[in-house]
C-alpha cells in the first residue's frame, strides 16, 4: 500500500497533537513544516528516498537547525501515520562552544529594561520582566504566576505532564503582593491582559521591544527567553551547580541545561587570558 499524504491525514495529525496536549505554537509549527513537505512531494508517493530527497531540499536551502526542525515534524508525521520506513535521521550539528555576543543580554542591560519600563509607567511589564527573570521560568508558564503563588513564595508549574514547584524571591513577593493590592487582584494570574487573559509571548515580546530605545539596548537582544538565559548564566556564574539549575528550568536533561551556561565568545577569551599560562620573554630595549 502506498504512502500518500492527503488533507485528511494532515488534519488526522493535527488532533493528535491537540490530545497530545501541544502548546498552540508548537501544533502550528509542525502543521506548517508537514504542508511544506507536502507541497514539495504532491501526489508522488511517499517513501525513504523521497524524504531523502526532501532532507537534501533543505540543506540546500536552510541553515542546520532549521533543517533539523523542519526533520523533527515531519518525522513525527511519519510515526503517527505509522510510515516508520520513512524517518530520516537528523544533521549532526557541532555544538557551538560559547554564544554570540550580538544577542548576550548582560546584567546591566537587563536593569536599564527595568528602568525604562518604570520610565515609561509599565508597572505591569516592569514586574513581569523581574518574575522571568528571578525564577527563570518560560514566558509559558507566567500563567502560573497567581495571587496565591505571591502570597506563598512558590509557584506548582504543570504543564505537559510536568509538575515543578518554582520558587520565588521574597523581595519579588513582596513587589508582586504590593502591585496585587493596588490592582485590587482577588486570586487566579497575575499578568493579565485588560480583558483578563493571560499575558502571552506575543504581548510580553511587543511590549519588551518598546524600550529598547528608551532603555539603549539592541532590539535583537530583547526578547522573554533571553531573561530566562540571563538567570541560567548568573545562577551557574555563582553556584557551578549544572544538576540544580536543571531542576531550576525545568529540564530533564542537563545536556538541555548546558545550552543555558553557553557564555559569549568574549566572555571566554578573558577567561582564558586570566589563566596566565603564557609566559612572555622581554623584548630589549636598545
Amino acid at each position: 500500500m502506498e504512502n500518500k499524504i492527503t488533507r485528511s491525514k494532515i488534519e488526522e495529525f493535527h488532533k493528535k497533537l491537540i490530545e497530545d496536549e501541544k502548546s498552540e505554537a508548537t501544533i502550528e509549527k509542525y502543521i506548517r513544516d508537514v504542508e511544506a513537505f507536502f507541497a514539495f512531494v504532491g501526489d508522488e508517493p511517499v517513501t525513504k528516498e523521497t524524504a531523502m530527497r526532501y532532507k537534501e531540499y533543505l540543506k540546500k536551502n536552510y541553515k542546520p537547525a532549521s533543517v533539523n526542525s523542519m526533520l523533527a515534524a515531519v518525522n513525527r508525521f511519519f510515526r503517527e501515520m505509522g510510515w516508520f520506513g520513512c524517518v530520516v535521521k537528523a544533521l549532526k550539528i557541532q555544538r557551538e562552544a560559547f554564544r554570540s555576543g550580538e544577542r548576550e543580554l548582560s546584567r546591566e542591560e537587563y536593569f536599564r529594561l527595568l528602568a525604562a519600563a518604570r520610565e515609561n509607567g509599565n508597572t505591569r511589564l516592569y514586574l513581569l520582566m523581574q518574575t522571568l527573570c528571578a525564577t527563570g521560568i518560560r514566558v509559558s508558564e507566567l500563567p502560573f504566576i497567581t495571587v496565591e503563588a505571591a502570597r506563598a513564595g512558590r509557584s506548582v508549574v504543570s504543564l505537559k505532564g510536568k509538575t515543578r514547584t518554582v520558587l520565588m524571591p521574597a523581595a519579588l513577593c513582596r513587589e508582586l503582593k504590593r502591585y496585587i493590592k493596588d490592582r485590587g487582584l482577588k486570586s487566579g494570574s497575575i499578568f493579565v491582559t485588560k480583558s483578563g487573559r493571560a499575558m502571552d509571548r506575543s504581548n510580553v515580546l511587543h511590549e519588551m521591544k518598546a524600550l529598547c530605545e528608551t532603555a539603549g539596548v539592541e532590539r535583537k537582544k530583547v526578547f522573554p527567553h533571553n531573561l530566562r538565559h540571563l538567570f541560567a548564566c548568573l545562577f551557574y556564574q555563582k553556584e557551578k551547580d549544572l544538576s540544580r539549575l536543571a531542576d531550576l528550568l525545568g529540564h530533564s536533561n542537563v545536556n538541555t541545561t548546558r545550552i543555558y551556561t553557553c557564555v559569549s565568545g568574549a566572555e571566554q577569551e578573558r577567561q582564558i587570558e586570566q589563566l596566565g599560562l603564557v609566559m612572555e620573554i622581554e623584548k630589549k630595549t636598545a
